[in-house]
C-alpha cells in the first residue's frame, strides 16, 4: 500500500473516532429525555406530533406491546410503499410517466425498504417516479431507521432497569430518533453533497447533443434524438440525462445505513457521488452513527467503558478484514498480468482522490509510480482508486448500509470474500444503526455466558444474570440469519429458476447467489452486480428473507429487554467477568469470528476460496 493510501485510511479512521464522543453523547441525551440544543425549534414539532396522533409520552410500554407497536406501524409502512409503487404511474411527480412497478417486485421492493435492507433489483432511475423515490423510499430511509435505534434503546433500558416490566415508549423512541438525530444530520449532509454537485431538482429529464455521434444498432433507433442512417445501424445525435431529488436521499441512505441509490449504478454514479471528498462524506456517513452509537451505549449504561470495549471489538474486526480487501485489490489479478494486460493504476490513482497531471515543473516518474500503485482498478471510479473503493465496500457490508462506489462482483476473489463475510457475521461489526449494537450486545451476551461456563459461575452482563430464557433468544437473534443465508442459497443452486439468474457459469455463479442471500438475510443491501434477481424466485424469496432478517431478530431482543429489566441488578463480586477489559475484547472478538467461521467457512470455500485459488494456479 502507497503512503497516500494509508493517509486515506488514517484520516478516515481519525475523523470518524473523533465524532464518536459528542456525536454519541448527544444521542445519549436525546433518549434520555433531557436537553440536547435543538429543543427549541424542534420541541414543538415533536409535542404536535404527538398531539396530532394521540400520543402519550409519559405512557411506557412492556415489551410485548413495544414490539406490537413496532410490527402494526412498519407493516403499515410496508402496505403504503407498496401501494406507492403498484399506482405511480397515475400519481403526480411523475415526469417521465413510469409505469406501475410489476407485483413481485414491488413487494420485495417494499419489504427492502421498511427492513433498512435497501435491496434493489432495478435501477431506480427507469423505474422509480420522482413521488415514489421521495414519498416512498426516502421517508422509509428516516422511519426504518429510527426503529432500529429504537430497539436499541428499548435494549439498554432493560439492561439499566431494575424490577420494572416498561422498557419505553415505541412511538416516543421513533419520533425523537428521526427528528433529532436522522433528520438535523441529513439536512447538513444533503446541503454539502449539493455544494460538491449532487443533484437536487424536480425538472423532467433533460436531452442533450452529443460531442460526437455515435453509429449504434437499429433497435435504439426508437431513442431520442435517434436517426436512421443507411448502413443498418441507427445514428445516436442526443441523449437523454437521468436527474432528480438525489442529494436529499443519498444523505438519509448513507446516515441511516440504509444503501440503496437513487442511480442504478449507486455511488459510483458522478451525479450521486462526483468527487472525492463528497465520497469521504458519504463513507463518513455510513458508518458515524453506528460507531457513535457505542459511546450512547456507554453513557446510559453509567459507565463509558462498556462503549469503548464494544467499539473496540468492532473496529479490531473491521481493520483486520480492511487490510484484506485494500491487499487483495492491489495485488490485481495474476491471470490478466500474464496474459500482457496493464492493470497499473494510471498517475491519478496513486492518491485516490484527485490526478494529479503533469506539468512543466512536474514530471511523475510512471515507471516507478505503476510499481508502486498497481492493482485491480477492474469495476472502480479512477476518481477514487483502490483504496478508497475497498474503504468503501468494507465499511458498506460492515454496517448494514449496502450502498456502492464500486462493483463489488469485478473485486477480486479474496476482496470480493472480505465484504460477503462481514455480511455474514452477523453485521454487527458497526451494523445498521442499532441494529448493529445490539447484535453486538447480544454476542457479549454470549462470550459471558461462555465465560461463565469455563469457570463455573452463574454469567453476569452489567449486573445482570445471563439464565437459559436470554441464551435461548440469543440463539434465536444469531441463528435465524445463518438459516436464511444458508437454507435460500441452497433452494437457489439446486433449481433451474435459482440458476438461471446466476450471470457466470461454476464458482463465481455461485458466489454471487450466496452474496446476494448473505445481503438479503443480513438486511445490507450490495449485490454481486453479475447476478439478475429481477425474477419472481429471487423477488419473493428474498423478500421473506429479507422480513426474517429483520422482525424475527427484533422480536427476541425486545424479549431479552423485558426480561433483564424485570431482574433485580446483580452486586460485582470476585467472579465477575469485568466487560470492559482487553481481555473481554478478545473473547467478544473471538466469539463472533468462531460463530461465523464455523458456519459460513464451508460455504465459502466453495465460491470465493476456491476461486481464488483458480485465479492464482494452486
Amino acid at each position: 500500500m502507497t503512503l497516500i493510501g494509508v493517509l486515506q485510511l488514517l484520516v478516515y479512521l481519525i475523523v470518524l473516532l473523533a465524532l464518536v464522543r459528542p456525536l454519541g453523547g448527544y444521542m445519549a441525551r436525546v433518549y434520555g429525555g433531557g436537553t440536547c440544543g435543538l429543543d427549541r425549534v424542534l420541541g414543538p414539532v415533536e409535542r404536535g406530533i404527538y398531539r396530532v396522533c394521540g400520543i402519550r409520552p409519559d405512557r411506557e410500554m412492556a415489551w410485548r406491546e413495544y414490539a406490537a407497536a413496532l410490527l402494526v406501524f412498519n407493516a403499515l409502512g410496508f402496505l403504503g410503499l407498496y401501494g406507492l409503487l403498484r399506482l405511480q404511474a397515475f400519481l403526480p411527480l411523475n415526469p417521465q410517466s413510469m409505469a406501475a412497478v410489476p407485483p413481485d417486485l414491488a413487494y420485495n421492493t417494499a419489504v427492502s425498504f421498511v427492513s433498512n435492507t435497501n435491496w434493489q433489483a432495478y435501477g431506480g432511475e427507469t423505474t422509480l417516479s420522482y413521488l415514489t423515490q421521495m414519498l416512498g423510499l426516502t421517508v422509509q430511509n428516516f422511519l426504518s431507521a429510527a426503529t432500529g435505534m429504537a430497539v436499541l434503546v428499548a435494549l439498554i433500558r432493560g439492561l439499566v432497569r431494575r424490577e420494572t416490566d416498561k422498557i419505553g415508549n415505541f412511538w416516543v423512541d421513533l419520533i425523537r430518533g428521526a427528528l433529532y438525530i436522522l433528520l438535523p444530520l441529513s439536512l447538513i449532509l444533503a446541503v454539502a453533497l449539493v455544494s460538491q454537485g449532487v443533484v437536487q431538482t424536480f425538472r423532467p429529464y433533460p436531452q442533450v447533443a452529443l460531442v460526437q455521434p455515435l453509429e449504434v444498432p437499429k433497435a435504439t433507433a426508437g431513442l431520442p434524438s435517434g436517426e436512421k442512417s443507411q448502413t443498418g445501424t441507427s445514428l445516436l445525435t442526443g441523449q437523454v440525462i437521468a436527474v432528480g431529488p438525489v442529494a436529499s436521499q443519498v444523505a438519509i441512505k448513507q446516515l441511516g445505513t440504509n444503501g440503496g441509490g437513487y442511480f442504478n449504478v449507486n455511488s459510483a454514479h458522478p451525479f450521486e457521488n462526483p468527487t472525492p471528498l463528497s465520497n469521504f462524506l458519504e463513507m463518513l456517513a455510513i458508518l458515524l452513527i453506528p460507531a457513535a452509537l457505542c459511546y450512547t451505549f456507554g453513557q446510559m449504561v453509567g459507565d463509558t467503558r462498556q462503549g469503548w470495549a464494544l467499539l473496540a471489538a468492532m473496529m479490531i474486526i473491521f481493520l483486520g478484514l480492511l487490510f484484506i480487501c485494500v491487499n487483495a485489490e492491489q495485488s490485481g489479478n495474476p491471470q490478466l498480468t500474464a496474459l500482457g494486460v496493464d492493470q497499473q493504476a494510471q498517475p491519478g490513482e496513486r492518491s485516490g482522490f484527485i490526478a494529479q497531471e503533469p506539468t512543466a515543473f512536474h514530471q511523475p516518474d510512471l515507471q516507478h509510480h505503476r510499481i508502486q500503485a498497481g492493482g485491480n482498478m477492474e469495476g472502480k471510479e479512477v476518481r477514487f482508486g483502490i483504496v478508497a473503493s475497498a474503504l468503501w465496500a468494507t465499511a458498506t457490508t460492515a454496517a448494514s448500509n449496502g450502498s456502492v462506489n464500486a462493483m463489488h462482483d469485478s473485486f477480486t476473489p479474496l476482496g470480493g470474500l472480505t465484504p460477503m463475510v462481514l455480511m455474514q457475521l452477523g453485521e454487527v461489526v458497526f451494523g445498521g444503526v442499532g441494529s448493529g449494537l445490539y447484535g453486538m450486545i447480544v454476542f457479549a451476551i454470549v462470550a459471558v455466558f461462555i465465560a461463565g461456563l469455563m469457570v463455573g459461575r452463574t454469567p453476569e452482563y452489567l449486573g445482570k444474570k445471563i439464565q437459559a430464557y436470554e441464551m435461548k433468544m440469543a440463539s434465536l437473534i444469531i441463528l435465524l440469519p445463518l438459516f436464511c443465508v444458508l437454507g435460500s442459497t441452497a433452494v437457489a443452486v439446486i433449481t433451474k429458476v435459482g440458476q438461471a439468474g446466476a450471470g457466470n457459469p461454476g464458482v463465481h455463479g455461485f458466489s454471487e447467489i450466496l452474496y446476494a442471500f448473505s445481503s438479503m438475510g443480513n438486511n445490507n443491501g450490495s449485490a454481486f452486480a453479475g447476478l439478475n434477481a429481477n425474477a419472481p424466485f429471487y423477488n419473493l424469496l428474498g423478500g421473506v428473507a429479507m422480513l426474517v432478517a429483520r422482525y424475527w431478530l427484533i422480536l427476541p431482543t425486545l424479549a431479552i429487554a423485558g426480561s433483564l429489566a424485570a431482574k433485580k441488578t446483580v452486586p460485582v463480586g470476585l467472579g465477575t467477568l469485568p466487560t470492559h477489559t482487553p481481555l473481554f475484547v478478545a473473547l467478544l472478538c473471538a466469539v463472533v469470528l468462531v460463530v461465523g467461521a464455523l458456519t459460513f467457512m464451508p460455504a465459502l470455500a466453495l465460491g470465493p476460496v476456491v476461486e481464488h485459488l483458480l485465479m492464482i494456479g494452486d
